[in-house]
């Protein structure tokens, strides 16, 4: 399995490298990873997946712990964690942002990769995107857009 998803992951890369829209996506447990994947490939997009500097454990996942990574990273809303590094975004003009949704929004490794590639960002189409076992995208797309009103957000879609 690992293997194809592999394979297919360069498939796309490899026919979008000249693509005006890229597929910017956060995935914690290879939900979301699904979803991107899909989209660039409907697209003909980029795919770029935001990676967290320290990797998210199942421990760190564990929503019902209040001390667990992903508890105390959406209870504290200053919190940006580490990623391993920014893809250059300049020569995007359309770029759709995933993530699973985390306290019906998105998780703060979003905020950091917003956050890192805000002045790039003015001016580009974002779509955001989402998957979740329950929730709506509607409250993280207004939060996204409270938090980052400069930006284009466009009408967000959650993917199953």
């Amino acid at each position: 399995m690992k293997r194809k998803i592999l394979a297919l992951l360069c498939a796309v890369m490899t026919m979008t490298m000249n693509a005006k829209t890229l597929v910017a996506y956060f995935s914690a447990t290879g939900t979301t990873r699904m979803a991107a994947m899909k989209i660039a490939r409907e697209q003909k997009a980029a795919l770029w997946e935001i990676e967290a500097a320290e990797r998210y454990t199942a421990a760190d996942l564990d929503w019902r712990n209040p001390k667990s990574r992903s508890s105390l990273e959406m209870n504290d809303p200053d919190e940006r964690p580490m990623i391993k590094q920014c893809t250059d975004i300049t020569p995007y003009d359309t770029i759709y942002v995933g993530y699973p949704i985390w306290w019906g929004i998105c998780p703060r490794i979003i905020n950091s990769w917003l956050d890192n590639n805000l002045p790039q960002l003015e001016g580009k189409v974002l779509f955001p995107f989402a998957t979740s076992g329950g929730s709506t995208i509607d409250e993280s797309v207004e939060y996204l857009r409270t938090t980052y009103p400069s930006l284009q957000w466009q009408e967000g879609k959650l993917m199953k």
